[in-house]
């Protein structure tokens, strides 16, 4: 059984003005997310911001969403760290508050080899029982998950069981798809190639566009899982500018932004983070418009 199909929400964290988690925020953009269809949350990944955070504050977040969610949707709580024993920590913390899943990134910085990772990510799946999804983002990391890696810690561990590809690179893609045999459950990491990655089995995304167009991003997702290919592409194409506009710094920068263009309280973004250069907002705000959501 997947963990989910469809559109999840790599959620973003709400913080009041002096750099404190806003909850009263977050609860309404949990409840603004379920309201619009999105199919899963995911917590304290990149989006959230979760690098800021120390691991108290980290692990506080996780819960309130796992609480506040009330099993409605699936909770994927990311868990991941260049620390293999601070990752089996905050996996074994968020299972015992009811994760319905883990989101572990690649060791960043390290550079861990291919080895390394099968030992790490193992380290983790033996110290828990639900499920956990692989995230490789070079770009941030540093660090690739390669096919055969992929493929071997789905094969040799019952609970790694997907991947969010964040590569952008689809020759990779495929042949971890063909290796895999049906192994692996792939999500798209990035909102530009939702499509093509569903295309090539693809259950959905990860999504940071969810964040502001939750209904708009299932949709995409929907129509590639009825088959529809013909009406997600369109679909992907309208979002394309909007998602562009979104990444044109980095990200949770344009989605904290465009959260509080929509009316939610986003707050501040945390060191080394910096407000949205103008010139990039103002076109931000042009693609929200043409997109409809302001």
């Amino acid at each position: 059984m997947a963990i989910f199909k469809g559109a999840g929400v790599a959620i973003a964290t709400p913080f009041k003005e002096n750099g404190e988690v806003n909850y009263e925020e977050f609860e309404r953009l949990i409840e603004f997310q379920i309201e619009n269809g999105t199919d899963a949350i995911i917590v304290c990944g990149t989006t959230g911001e979760a690098a800021t955070m120390t691991e108290e504050e980290h692990m506080d977040v996780v819960k309130f969403c796992i609480d506040k969610v009330a099993k409605r949707v699936p909770v994927i709580a990311g868990t991941g760290s260049n620390c293999t024993e601070t990752a089996i920590k905050l996996s074994k913390l968020a299972e015992s508050y009811g994760a319905d899943a883990l989101l572990c990134v690649t060791p960043y910085y390290n550079k861990a080899t291919q080895g390394g990772l099968v030992a790490h990510f193992s380290a983790i799946a033996d110290a828990v029982n639900i499920p956990i999804i692989l995230y490789n983002v070079p770009s941030r990391t540093g660090c690739n998950i390669l096919p055969e890696t992929a493929v071997k810690l789905c094969k040799e561990k019952k609970n790694i069981v997907a991947i969010k590809d964040a590569t952008g690179n689809m020759s990779q893609t495929i042949k971890m798809m063909q290796l895999a045999d049906g192994c692996i459950d792939l999500y798209s990491g990035d909102d530009d190639q939702i499509v093509p990655l569903m295309s090539v089995g693809g259950l959905g995304v990860i999504s940071v566009l969810a964040n502001v167009a939750p209904a708009q991003t299932h949709e995409i997702c929907q129509k590639c899982l009825e088959g529809d290919y013909e009406t997600a592409r369109k679909l992907q194409f309208k979002a394309y500018p909007l998602v562009k506009a979104l990444f044109s710094e980095v990200n949770p920068i344009p989605v904290k932004s465009a959260l509080k263009m929509i009316g939610f309280a986003a707050g501040p973004l945390r060191l080394p983070l910096t407000e949205m250069e103008a010139e990039n907002c103002a076109k931000l705000k042009e693609e929200m418009k043409k997109f409809g959501l302001i």
